[in-house]
């Protein structure tokens, strides 16, 4: 894919604490009416998703007008499909580069879209590296006493195996953090300064815990 062949205008999908990365993929659930309506337009056309979050909570009221969105979002590119016996699809989006919206365009069949340019996220195209070994080694070291806050069952020969670009962005898709840290996340430009970003999100973390646990005892 070249960032020539990007699209100027997306459906977009708004899904609050989840983020996707440019050459990541992840697997979709779809159920409701109008985001079947959006998946069936997308496969007509370019197949292109723009995933984005609300900047506020999405409240269960059908009388509430649709949310704010954050203004950074990532297209994700559909590459497998398929129909469940219960009328949903399940699809795999592979992420591909990263979008600003301009403007939002008028609901199509209850989904919304938006306007969108390219251009600050041109570096999405290119592969990325940490700038140096000692950095991915110093993140490393406070990811595993984060993990294991956590409870996340890891395996370790596969994390180091990982090349940096999946190794950080994996992180930063997966890990619970809150909406507006997973926003921060997905705003940064570079992969060092992600990595900047989430090591200070761990630290955080990890500090909280630890008074956590002070009081506790």
């Amino acid at each position: 894919m070249k960032k020539e062949d990007l699209p100027k205008k997306l459906p977009v999908f708004p899904l609050s604490n989840f983020i996707i990365f440019p050459k990541t993929t992840v697997p979709l659930n779809i159920f409701e009416d109008r985001y079947i309506d959006m998946i069936n337009d997308s496969m007509k056309s370019n197949k292109y998703i723009g995933m984005i979050q609300p900047s506020e909570v999405l409240k269960r009221d059908g009388n509430m007008k649709p949310p704010s969105l954050y203004n950074i979002g990532c297209a994700g590119f559909v590459t497998a499909f398929s129909q469940t016996n219960d009328n949903r699809y399940e699809i795999i989006l592979e992420g591909v580069c990263r979008f600003k919206v301009k403007k939002e365009l008028e609901l199509l069949n209850g989904f919304r879209r938006a306007d969108v340019q390219w251009s600050k996220f041109k570096s999405d195209f290119k592969i990325e590296k940490l700038d140096s070994k000692e950095k991915r080694v110093e993140f490393l070291k406070i990811l595993r006493p984060f993990l294991e806050k956590l409870s996340m069952n890891v395996d370790w020969e596969m994390i180091e195996g990982t090349n940096d670009e999946d190794l950080i962005n994996t992180i930063s898709m997966c890990c619970p953090f809150d909406l507006n840290e997973k926003q921060a996340l997905l705003e940064t430009i570079s992969l060092e300064d992600r990595r900047e970003v989430l090591t200070s999100l761990i630290h955080m973390n990890l500090n909280k815990n630890n008074m956590s646990s002070r009081y506790v005892s």
